[in-house]
């Protein structure tokens, strides 16, 4: 299949830090994900109290939709800002720890514990540290990882995952001859055979 000229891609992840510092975050959805809602039900499969993972998480606005539902949200990203702006506009108060296990990674989690944010890379995080989870919504996180991460992401997600777990994925569909991205155009094709 051709991504054309996106395959050797590489964003850093300085330039998603400056992408934050400056604001410039288009990808940011001031209201929650209309597929999100559409698919609830696929996500939750007639199961409270979840554990649900938000993969490369900015400060999207689900995590307090679904944590306000009863279930628990872990998510991660590398921007701090990111993280520090969810909690402020959202009016929760938080505390913030460092994570052992990954030199420099901050947690920052609210006080009643329903939400855990871990401000690191993805590829720093296992099952070890953050748990397995029940759910993911994946909003954005696999077409932003470089197009040649893709197999490492893929392969860290099935370890989070509970056997049961339910995996719900945006993608964007486009001519990748006309934009270098992110988001990256992943076919459907090479997500079949990523997720097997």
């Amino acid at each position: 299949t051709d991504t054309g000229s996106q395959k050797d891609r590489v964003v850093a992840e300085e330039e998603w830090l400056r992408k934050w510092e400056t604001g410039n975050i288009w990808f940011h959805k001031e209201r929650g994900h209309p597929l999100l809602q559409k698919y609830l039900d696929v996500l939750l499969n007639g199961r409270s109290g979840l554990r649900i993972f938000f993969p490369l998480c900015g400060k999207a606005v689900e995590m307090k939709w679904l944590a306000d539902m009863g279930h628990s949200v872990v998510g991660v990203e590398v921007s701090e800002k990111a993280l520090k702006e969810f909690f402020a506009e959202h009016s929760l108060p938080f505390c913030e720890e460092p994570v052992p296990e990954i030199s420099g990674a901050k947690k920052l989690q609210t006080t009643s514990g329903n939400i855990a944010l871990y401000c690191c890379s993805i590829y720093d995080l296992s099952s070890s540290i953050v748990g397995k989870f029940d759910g993911v919504w994946d909003r954005g996180a696999l077409v932003a990882v470089n197009p040649r991460d893709r197999q490492r992401y893929v392969s860290l997600m099935v370890t989070l995952m509970e056997k049961n777990s339910s995996y719900l994925l945006v993608t964007v569909s486009y001519d990748p001859n006309k934009h270098k991205g992110p988001p990256f155009y992943v076919p459907e094709s090479e997500i079949k055979s990523l997720f097997g």
